[in-house]
């Protein structure tokens, strides 16, 4: 095993003056630094040749291997494995090869500034990833911690809260933690005016009024958060379904026919870093999707215009498949062969054809055959009665 060349180093606002003894020794030694502009300007009156971050970004990589055989060290902020450079870097180089030298995270040194205990808070970041991700965290009484994507971030923010409801939550922003031009700004969702530096920390403590809405992360949304054409798998149908499917961290489910995106944005919320596919062949049903994705929360699924099962070609293997429409022997017999181990697979019939192809499938494979009949309380007349919705039946099965 090769002695480690690369080492990668967290740096906070007090620059080379806040690395233990050990790791700005390292950083001295250094043939070449790569980083941001502001690591550079941390790290300043050293001799090594410094490179700034590539264009795009995804060229780091190849960048840092082609230096294999010199002292290489890679500035980052705070701790690189915290939503940071590290864990990238990490995936693609032998672990063995790099030495990683923390310092004091961002949100170490905002839950220390707020008073908050770091396990009683939600660590997010949005910089650069969509703001509408934190949506599904927003939720009564919690504490979010957010890096953000710069100055316009936290009025982002603002709005998403005073648009369900959260507008007397208590936003900070704290910038350059650490160094002499630290700034911290108070405020409320509703109002939240203040200009921030761009580079930033975010702490939103949710405050909800008694007409917020309530957006569980639990599946079962209620079925008029969703834009919808009145095909979807109704709340209860998709509570139950999705228990079925079994949303894991970081697990990719594929969604075939999808239509309003109800089981798969469910799927992404239930579970961080959940991703989703979901093959739609109508455009109008993928245009609700889409803008269900942005309104709660998930707006990383991933829509495809295709049929089963052309449209799964090249899709990466899922640990998950729910077969909401498009039913039939081939769609599944495809969709299971991609199916990875110890996946989960769920299909829905409505119609009398379509369970006679589930029960003929159960028979052949196996898994869990269950009817599910739902009756909602409405008014009928003055009174009150029990209206029916459609009974489905469910085909679950998990591949071993």
């Amino acid at each position: 095993m090769s002695d480690p060349w690369l080492h990668i180093v967290g740096i906070g606002e007090d620059g080379m003056a806040g690395l233990l003894p050990a790791t700005r020794a390292v950083v001295e030694a250094a043939e070449v630094i790569i980083g941001g502009d502001r690591h550079h300007v941390l790290a300043e009156n050293l001799a090594a040749e410094r490179l700034a971050w590539p264009h795009p970004f995804d060229a780091l990589i190849t960048t840092i291997k082609g230096l294999r055989g010199r002292r290489v060290v890679v500035l980052a902020t705070g701790d690189p494995l915290w939503f940071s450079v590290g864990a990238r870097i990490g995936r693609a180089i032998d672990p063995a090869q790099i030495v990683y030298h923390p310092q004091l995270s961002a949100f170490q040194l905002a839950a220390a500034r707020m008073g908050w205990s770091l396990p009683d808070v939600e660590t997010l970041t949005v910089h650069g990833r969509p703001v509408e991700q934190m949506i599904a965290f927003i939720q009564p009484d919690a504490r979010l911690l957010i890096l953000t994507t710069g100055a316009e971030t936290p009025a982002q923010i603002a709005a998403f809260l005073t648009a369900r409801g959260f507008g007397q939550s208590r936003m900070t922003v704290l910038a350059a933690m650490g160094g002499k031009d630290e700034a911290r700004f108070d405020g409320l969702a509703e109002s939240w005016a203040h200009e921030v530096p761009a580079f930033n920390t975010l702490a939103v403590d949710c405050i909800a009024a008694p007409d917020a809405a309530l957006l569980p992360r639990v599946p079962g949304l209620a079925d008029e958060l969703f834009q919808s054409d009145g095909t979807m798998t109704k709340q209860e149908i998709r509570a139950v379904t999705l228990a079925k499917l079994m949303p894991m961290r970081g697990a990719l489910l594929w969604d075939i026919g999808c239509g309003c995106g109800s089981v798969a944005i469910e799927w992404m919320r239930a579970a961080r870093y959940a991703r989703a596919i979901g093959i739609e062949p109508r455009a109008d049903r993928r245009a609700f999707a889409a803008a269900n994705a942005l309104a709660l929360g998930a707006p990383k699924l991933e829509l495809i215009d295709g049929l089963v099962p052309a449209a799964l070609d090249g899709l990466d293997a899922p640990d998950a498949i729910f077969i909401g429409g498009g039913l039939s022997r081939v769609t599944f017999e495809a969709a299971w062969a991609a199916l990875r181990p110890l996946g989960r697979l769920v299909a829905n019939a409505v119609t009398l054809e379509s369970e006679a192809e589930l029960i003929a499938l159960h028979k052949a494979y196996g898994g869990d055959l269950v009817k599910l009949a739902v009756h909602r309380a409405e008014p009928v007349g003055r009174l009150t009665g029990w209206r029916p919705l459609m009974p489905v039946t469910q085909w679950s099965l998990v591949k071993r």
